[in-house]
């Protein structure tokens, strides 16, 4: 695997190390965490408690400005039922998350600072959760949590790669941990603020999600002597582009496409797949009934379970100069989350008129939290290593496009799910995603020389 291209304009801060990486990166980390706890929590409530309340007469017309926003919708999307609008909304709200940092980044590069914007992004994140408390905010609620996500992801994840030095082999296994950390966030968020919300009423659910990002922003507050040093961002000591900087942004830019697939499948975990669990699974366990949203949990749970070995897989193909290179892992990842599709599309098949027996989706979980872990840190530090160093934290911020594509193609997908059979749906998925997959097998070769890999 090769160093990144370009050099950072300032080393970063040294600080003592804790289990071989810098200091840093455990307040970062945690941060994260937290963060995830409250954007899960409240993101595996959404579109269950659109459509099972609020979407209904007699609550939706509380929420101020909702009748403009949903003309505004229907006009760009066409008519919506009350479950497709549900799902529509989810995509879009998810697509926005995802956008921002784009801009977000650009203002931590050149305005800001990345310390500022995170610590910016995360208190207006606190005010978005509890917002969604009251059902009259709820438009407001979302909007500051998009704004928030905005400030805080590129400029957060940024701060992760400038931890270490460009040549330093330990990045790649840094934004594994990240994702540790960000998966532990999304594993705990269910079960607390779904168990809250489906049981005692969503607005507990949210506020729980609010004191997760009030503690969140209270954790980087206080490590920030541990964060690296602010790159200068203007006079003489700004970096620029340096030659074939142009061909290695032209081949990130040809990465988006094909994450976009991914993601169109992936965002789906959190937007109609609630729906088919709640529609279709046979959730009684040992007598009781699991909650919709731990379903959400396990997701979490098997990406923490699976990537202690991933990464020691990485580290012994490493050994002997056999680990894929980053395109490699990608196609796999691809590859892995369709036979995740397929798997809910067999448990559908076989099921026929019943219902779907639990250990399906379990499995759906496992088979998918694989395919996250080859794509989503890898996809995150390959554009650390390869985005021109001027211009670093906007390019990690544009990784999250991908996201936004394919948030906002699984949100106008989910009108599907009311008219055609499930196992097709599902099928859909798995076509989208081995796409990506094939694309990779297909061009990895040029790819892989204009990003210089």
């Amino acid at each position: 695997m090769t160093a990144l291209a370009g050099k950072p304009t300032r080393a970063p801060k040294q600080s003592a190390e804790l289990f071989g990486h810098p200091r840093g990166l455990v307040y970062i980390v945690f941060t994260e965490a937290w963060e995830r706890f409250s954007f899960y929590g409240m993101q595996a409530l959404l579109v269950l408690y659109m459509t099972g309340y609020l979407l209904h007469p007699g609550t939706i017309e509380n929420v101020a400005g909702f009748t403009m926003f949903r003309w505004l919708v229907e006009t760009v999307f066409g008519p919506l039922t009350t479950q497709a609008l549900a799902t529509q909304i989810f995509g879009i709200y998810g697509g926005l998350v995802y956008l921002m940092p784009v801009f977000g980044g650009l203002l931590g590069d050149r305005v800001l600072g990345r310390t500022l914007s995170v610590s910016l992004g995360a208190g207006v994140m606190v005010l978005g959760h509890f917002l969604m408390a009251f059902e009259f905010a709820f438009l407001i609620a979302l909007l500051c949590i998009v704004l928030g996500c905005g400030l805080l992801k590129g400029n957060l994840a940024a701060q992760v790669g400038m931890l270490y030095k460009p040549e330093d082999q330990r990045r790649d296994r840094a934004f594994s941990i990240y994702y540790v950390g960000v998966n532990l966030g999304a594993f705990i968020a269910p079960l607390i603020c779904g168990t809250l919300g489906e049981v005692y009423g969503w607005h507990y659910g949210f506020g729980a999600a609010g004191v997760g990002m009030t503690l969140g922003l209270i954790a980087y507050l206080a490590g920030r002597h541990h964060l690296p040093a602010e790159p200068k961002t203007t006079g003489e000591d700004r970096a620029t582009l340096q030659p074939g900087d142009g061909r290695a942004i032209f081949g990130l830019l040809a990465m988006l496409v094909i994450l976009t697939l991914f993601w169109t499948a992936q965002t789906q975990v959190w937007n109609t797949y609630p729906l088919w669990v709640r529609d279709n699974v046979d959730r009684g366990l040992m007598g009781l009934t699991v909650p919709i949203t731990w379903f959400q949990s396990i997701d979490a749970l098997a990406v923490l379970l699976l990537a202690p070995a991933i990464m020691f897989l990485w580290r012994k193909q490493a050994t002997r100069n056999i680990e894929p290179g980053d395109l490699g892992k990608l196609m796999t990842g691809c590859f892995l989350f369709a036979a995740a599709c397929l798997t809910l599309a067999l448990g559908q098949f076989l099921a026929g008129s019943g219902r779907v027996a639990i250990i399906w989706p379990i499995a759906f979980h496992f088979i998918c939290a694989s395919g996250y872990l080859f794509v989503v840190p890898i996809g995150l530090a390959l554009f650390a290593r390869v985005a021109p160093a001027s211009i670093n934290a906007l390019m990690m911020s544009v990784f999250y496009i991908a996201i936004f594509f394919g948030s906002i193609a699984s949100g106008w997908m989910g009108r599907f799910y009311e008219v055609v059979p499930s196992a097709t749906f599902w099928l859909m998925h798995a076509a989208i995603v081995a796409s990506g997959g094939l694309a990779i097998l297909l061009l990895g070769r040029p790819l892989g020389r204009a990003m210089r890999l």
